[in-house]
């Protein structure tokens, strides 16, 4: 595996620090639940299933006690990985054994759903992605990115988009490419409609932080608009997520809270800031798509076309 973002050492967990990439690899040592919670709400460690692992191995190094159940489950609040994550160690007796099996677990995931996902990519395709659903957003090998990687054999290309304010897509997912060898175009978010109208873009395929029960998805910001795009101009709009994804307990994407992250991100990045002081701003790192505007939802056990809630609901658990 070439992109590892969390390693268990037994005493420490250890976070590849995402916010230093593409310009360094290093990792970030977490001793305590309260540091992993911090990492998390810092964004060392992102991406829906990378969390809840994450979260896991927070609660073993505070050995289960409620209070770091709590910092755990305060540090996001859009993906659900981390609620599923949390509530999966409480019933656990042997706290490292569970959070092992959840790491694990989700790396089978990830390659299953690749193999899945690979079968709906056509050969040659020109395949849209937005932020980043790669090994950094997961335990390993990816979401919308392992289908990716186990379509390489088709001969396709990948167009991502930058994914402003953080630059997932610019950062990471195209790192993550270039280091597995597969050809990628970096855009603006401003760009893929004018790709699509020009006949550029073959299939669209991004993860998701939370699926509600009728298929309505959360995902970052952005991805509402590029499936808008894609209906518009009759391209395959595929999502791709774990089981651990699925929050049946939501009705629909209304229900499902976004959260509002720092103006810093939006001003600037980094140490440069470019808007004026004074200025009001609006953060929401994630968008609802609702299920409509979706082609098929891949997960570990099956794809399913057409989202709606009985579809959902007949999936194996």
């Amino acid at each position: 595996m070439r992109v590892e973002p969390i390693r268990w050492r037994g005493d420490r967990l250890e976070l590849l620090d995402q916010r230093q990439l593409p310009d360094r690899s290093e990792y970030v040592a977490c001793r305590t639940a309260a540091e992993v919670a911090q990492a998390i709400r810092d964004m060392v460690v992102r991406g829906a299933p990378a969390i809840g692992c994450a979260a896991a191995f927070g609660v073993v190094l505070s050995k289960g006690s409620a209070e770091a159940y709590e910092l755990l489950a305060q540090s996001r609040p859009t993906a659900v990985n981390l609620f599923w994550a949390l509530e999966r160690m409480k019933k656990s007796p042997d706290l490292e054994a569970e959070a092992r099996a959840i790491y694990e677990e989700d790396l089978a995931a990830n390659h299953a759903m690749g193999d899945l996902g690979a079968q709906l990519i056509p050969q040659g395709a020109r395949v849209m992605t937005h932020c980043n659903a790669g090994a950094l957003a997961t335990a390993g090998y990816g979401t919308a990115l392992g289908v990716i990687r186990s379509a390489k054999g088709k001969r396709i290309s990948v167009i991502a988009s930058e994914t402003r304010p953080y630059l997932q897509g610019a950062r990471l997912t195209a790192y993550e490419l270039v280091q597995e060898g597969i050809p990628c175009t970096l855009i603006t978010d401003s760009m893929a409609g004018h790709l699509m109208a020009k006949g550029e873009v073959d299939v669209v395929v991004v993860g998701a932080d939370r699926i509600a029960a009728n298929g309505d998805v959360a995902n970052k910001i952005g991805t509402y608009a590029l499936a808008v795009l894609a209906k518009r101009h009759g391209i395959p709009f595929y999502v791709v997520a774990p089981l651990s994804s699925f929050d049946a307990s939501i009705p629909d994407g209304a229900h499902i809270p976004i959260e509002e992250r720092p103006e810093a991100e939006v001003t600037g990045y980094r140490d440069t800031r470019w808007a004026p002081q004074g200025v009001q701003v609006r953060n929401p790192a994630f968008d609802i798509t609702p299920a409509e505007l979706i082609t098929g939802i891949v997960c570990e056990k099956g794809v399913v076309m057409h989202p709606d809630r009985s579809r959902l609901a007949a999936l194996p658990r």
